[in-house]
């Protein structure tokens, strides 16, 4: 029989999830609290410059294309992909950066001109991260989390020490020179734990960065939300924008219906895409999963420091993505995790969108996005926000060899108070729940309440993890677990 589906939120996992359970029949209308649709992936427009508010990398273009197949089309469908080339450039130093290719052959080359015999050693080791690369995202990333026995295979059995080693250990054990080292850790920071209590499993990451590429939709991120829209609505889905969800209405431990801007709404299933946390608030406590002692006790992923800036000329010395390594990467991820602080000397990424798309910026000008990595939970005045900037902005110069400040038209910021206003993220957290080894798989927050029938949750803090691609396969699993339990 066919549903009436709620879904709060419309994020990447909510709008995958839209899209599978009208294919299914069933009715569904998507409740978004902010007055565009897209969760963190949304958009700023301002002086004929367009930033994406959220994600800017495109990784992973498979699981993109498994999930619009499973529709029968194709992203081209909706929108143009181009493959950055270079990929990303990363600073260690004044004028001191190593810039990394658009294919594996020129990368190896790039290594083995830094460290004498670590370009045989790169093509060993991404061998290794393509298997595991299969294993994970072929498989193992589409099971639902529900039991212990979903991570075990043939395959995985015989990978077992990779989830007991970690990928620190993994790296410093084949490559001697730290920028390496720093090059090869960068890409598990996606999965928002340290690469020191990341299982080496998880070098399927190095996979996607040096064997698929990084890409960039035209138009940016928010042009993949625009499609999932499209198609979402061509399968049938409702939206409603402005539509703050108060409350998840209950009865006889059955999720019943949403509460929206004061009026209640009847459903026969409810799935929250929003901040999981926070909807369990929505739920009297004793209806809860999970305690706010379990949670203070996870390890999320940090959250961040950003700026949109307007540039009234084009920059130099920058490619599309840039990495500012030039500081202790240690120090500062003491700061995210082990003493949550602001860190002193922070990395920081930049991006610059009007590089390759002149969607992003007018003629002649430059579109810049800044983030720092912080901890989650700690103090966000706009006082900091401006001291980190000129920090940052002044070693940006330094750097390049180029000055720019005066070249500023504008700059926006966004921080802990704005995803917690704007997501109602956990602790202002950027990017869920991180994927450690006791937070992977059936060990994360469930897709289905273990309290209550009809209620179900999608996202980066439950299966499998943070980040975009694996958003798009959380959508799917729990469309899949609804269609199980409701039919």
């Amino acid at each position: 029989m066919n549903k009436n589906i709620a879904i709060i939120g419309s994020g990447f996992s909510a709008l995958a999830a839209a899209c599978y359970l009208s294919k299914e029949g069933n009715h569904v209308t998507v409740y978004e609290k902010n007055k565009t649709i897209g969760g963190r992936a949304r958009q700023l427009k301002k002086d004929g410059f367009t930033f994406d508010i959220g994600p800017t990398w495109y990784w992973m273009p498979d699981v993109f294309e498994r999930f619009f197949a499973d529709f029968d089309k194709k992203p081209s469908d909706y929108y143009e992909l181009i493959k950055l080339s270079p990929a990303y450039q990363v600073y260690f130093g004044e004028a001191e950066f190593v810039t990394i290719a658009d294919n594996l052959p020129e990368i190896i080359q790039t290594f083995e001109s830094i460290e004498k015999g670590s370009g045989n050693v790169l093509e060993k080791f991404m061998a290794e991260a393509k298997s595991n690369y299969d294993i994970a995202i072929k498989d193992l990333v589409y099971r639902p989390g529900v039991s212990p026995f979903e991570l075990v295979t043939i395959e995985t059995a015989k990978k077992v020490g990779q989830f007991f080693s970690n990928i620190s250990r993994e790296v410093r054990n084949r490559f001697k020179n730290d920028k390496l080292i720093q090059i090869l850790e960068f890409p598990v920071l996606f999965l928002g734990a340290k690469p020191s209590d990341t299982p080496s499993f998880y070098s399927f990451m190095n996979f996607a960065d040096f064997g698929l590429g990084t890409w960039h939709p035209k138009n940016g991120m928010y042009s993949v939300i625009l499609a999932m829209e499209s198609l979402a609505k061509e399968l049938g889905v409702t939206f409603e924008t402005n539509a703050n969800v108060s409350k998840i209405i209950v009865k006889n431990k059955q999720a019943v219906g949403i509460q929206v801007n004061g009026n209640d709404i009847l459903a026969d299933v409810v799935l929250s895409g929003a901040d999981y946390h926070h909807t369990e608030t929505l739920l009297d406590k004793n209806d809860r999963v999970y305690s706010e002692s379990y949670w203070s006790k996870k390890t999320f992923a940090p959250s961040s420091l950003l700026f949109y800036v307007g540039f009234d000329r084009k920059l130099e010395n920058v490619e599309h993505h840039t990495l500012f390594f030039d500081v202790s990467f240690d120090k500062h991820a003491e700061a995210i995790y082990d003493k949550p602080s602001w860190p002193e000397e922070p990395l920081f990424y930049a991006s610059f969108p009007s590089k390759t798309d002149e969607s992003a910026a007018p003629a002649g000008k430059e579109a810049g996005i800044f983030l720092i990595p912080l901890a989650p939970g700690i103090e966000d005045t706009e006082e900091l926000r401006e001291k980190y900037f000129n920090i940052i902005i002044t070693r940006f110069e330094k750097l390049t060899h180029q000055n720019v400040k005066n070249n500023i038209i504008f700059k926006e910021s966004f921080c802990l108070n704005d995803f917690i206003k704007d997501y109602n993220s956990y602790k202002g957290n950027a990017y869920g729940m991180a994927n450690t080894l006791l937070q992977t798989a059936f060990l994360r927050p469930k897709l289905k309440s273990k309290k209550m029938d009809n209620l179900y949750f999608t996202g980066q803090l439950t299966v499998p993890g943070p980040g975009v691609p694996p958003s798009l396969i959380s959508g799917k699993l729990v469309s899949e677990l609804i269609k199980k339990h409701t039919n």
